[in-house]
């Protein structure tokens, strides 16, 4: 027989009200019973806290001696044995807190339990005001995003030295506001730091008209890539065109001619060691040059097919304008201080992020080209004197296509970015992944991410590597990522004082990236342009403008 509920009138009129009772505990969690007609009493309450009491994701406190353990309800299930006069909950523990003797409030809230409740300890309601004090990071450097649910007057804040100083991954299906949720962030953290520095990828260009006025807008027009900023590595990704068979042949030719093209530029000679991955300006005829030089050594029955296409590969990217922003000829002299200055924003002028905008890039060297700045970033960092060194936040939209599984294995651009996921943080370098499909990661790149933003999400196969790369205490609340509306979203990890659901602030429409979904029928129902619509696309496909 179980002993008598609690009931809100046991309650010292300073205490929230009695809710229910805990039946035991775990190092995690533990099991309560909820009094229903507590929870009736309360659902009419002006607090919306209180009001939503009892809830799946909402808080509940525990009393110990002088301190407030608080935990969220995981789960709900009617206990027969009541007489369907309770309900039975699973609950994570989240953190503990100070009680107020006089008041009976909570304050001082961390994470972390260091002394559990004991079975039969009385399970407590939250009020609105003991929820903003939860959240409220009183000694962090904070922006605010949203509001707390259910408490619609509680900021949802984010601590930016640790969202940024542990990386953080932005996840939601297709649709749920994530690019919007994405540029929400970015736009907060500008506005606290002007001086600082982001770099976005875009690759759908859509986030130019967001920071038109307080970012700059780096796409095949004025990027400015140099190719011989690329490593050996690089090189090869986009200039080696055999199959598995003839790679290596191609591979020892191209290694061969790209040191003697370094070494015939006269910055080599004033460097005590130069190798096919130091950054020294050549000319694409000295390599092509040398290429023929290595040729024309064959005997008359050697293999000329690995030099020929090498040479053919280069000639390609030479003439094809739309790699005119890497391969340009005006692109050769030493401007390696002034490419990283723009894109670093170094100094920014109070316009501190880069907006890379890669839709009009070739697909095939796409990745080529966001492992050359992810490296440059990160090498960058690397290399300056700690004094100097600035920390660095890297933004990838879709992320899955840069770090897809084993990308450490098959990409230039996996490689780098599962680098700075594991180390950038000892340099500075911060990683923010935001993707629809993050079953598409490299495995383990998520779990470096100390802080994650999940938003709807469907599949179930998602659902599960969010799961598992979950910080703690945040599993509960993921049970009901599939039932988030747009611009709703799960917080978890270091840059949030407990893990929350939170709905998003809304931007303004200026302030929002250009990824709103087409307006089907309304776009059907207007006729076509025809022949001249036409005509200018084929124009542009054939000139592969924009």
């Amino acid at each position: 027989m179980h002993a008598p509920l609690p009931r809100p009138s046991d309650t010292l009129s300073h205490d929230t009200p009695a809710i229910g009772w805990l039946l035991g505990i775990a190092g995690a969690g533990g099991r309560v019973l909820l009094d229903r007609e507590a929870l009736a009493l309360l659902s009419g309450h002006a607090d919306p806290v209180l009001a939503q009491a009892g809830q799946v994701a909402t808080p509940v406190k525990l009393r110990h001696g002088e301190r407030w353990i608080v935990g969220s309800i995981r789960s709900l299930t009617l206990d027969p044995a009541q007489d369907a006069a309770a309900i039975a909950a699973e609950i994570e523990l989240m953190g503990e807190a100070m009680r107020n003797p006089e008041t009976g409030e909570l304050y001082g809230f961390r994470r972390g339990v260091t002394a559990y409740p004991m079975p039969g300890s009385t399970v407590h309601a939250v009020s609105v005001a003991e929820l903003a004090a939860i959240h409220g990071q009183r000694h962090a450097t904070t922006v605010r995003i949203g509001t707390v649910h259910p408490g619609r007057s509680v900021p949802a804040m984010l601590a930016v030295d640790a969202l940024l100083g542990r990386h953080f991954a932005m996840l939601g299906s297709t649709g749920t506001g994530k690019s919007t949720a994405t540029a929400l962030i970015l736009h907060r953290i500008c506005a606290l730091a002007p001086l600082g520095h982001v770099v976005m990828i875009d690759p759908h260009g859509e986030y130019a008209r967001a920071f038109s006025d307080r970012g700059e807008i780096h796409d095949v027009g004025n990027l400015r890539m140099p190719y011989w900023l690329m490593t050996f590595e690089e090189h090869a990704e986009m200039l080696l065109s055999a199959g598995p068979a003839e790679r290596q042949a191609e591979v020892d030719i191209l290694a061969r001619c790209l040191l003697a093209a370094r070494m015939r530029n006269r910055a080599a000679a004033e460097l005590p060691r130069v190798t096919i991955d130091t950054p020294i300006p050549y000319l694409l005829s000295d390599l092509t040059a040398a290429i023929a030089q290595e040729m024309g050594k064959l005997d008359r029955a050697g293999d000329t097919a690995p030099y020929q296409r090498l040479k053919a590969r280069i000639e390609e990217v030479k003439g094809d304008s739309r790699y005119a922003f890497m391969f340009s000829g005006m692109l050769v002299a030493d401007t390696m201080a002034a490419f990283l200055g723009r894109i670093l924003r170094m100094p920014g002028g109070s316009r501190p992020i880069s907006i890379i905008d890669l839709s009009g890039v070739p697909s095939e060297v796409t990745s080529v080209v966001v492992a050359m700045l992810a490296r440059m970033i990160f090498d960058h960092a690397i290399w300056s004197r700690p004094e100097d060194r600035r920390p660095v936040l890297m933004v990838c939209e879709e992320a899955h296509r840069y770090i897809p599984a084993h990308a450490e294995r098959h990409s230039a651009a996996g490689r780098i970015l599962s680098r700075i996921a594991k180390e950038g943080r000892k340099y500075g370098v911060s990683l923010g992944l935001v993707t629809q499909r993050p079953s598409d990661l490299a495995e383990g790149v998520l779990s470096q991410c100390g802080t994650i933003i999940a938003m709807r999400l469907n599949n179930e196969r998602d659902q599960a590597v969010v799961r598992a790369a979950m910080p703690e205490g945040g599993r509960g609340l993921l049970d009901t990522i599939s039932a988030l509306r747009n611009r709703e979203a799960i917080l978890c990890g270091e840059g949030v004082a407990l893990p929350m659901r939170a709905s998003l602030d809304t931007l303004d429409e200026e302030l929002c990236p250009a990824s709103g979904d087409m307006t089907i029928t309304e776009l059907w129902a207007r006729p076509a342009r025809g022949d001249a619509m036409l005509a200018d696309t084929v124009a542009r496909w054939r000139g592969a403008g924009k």
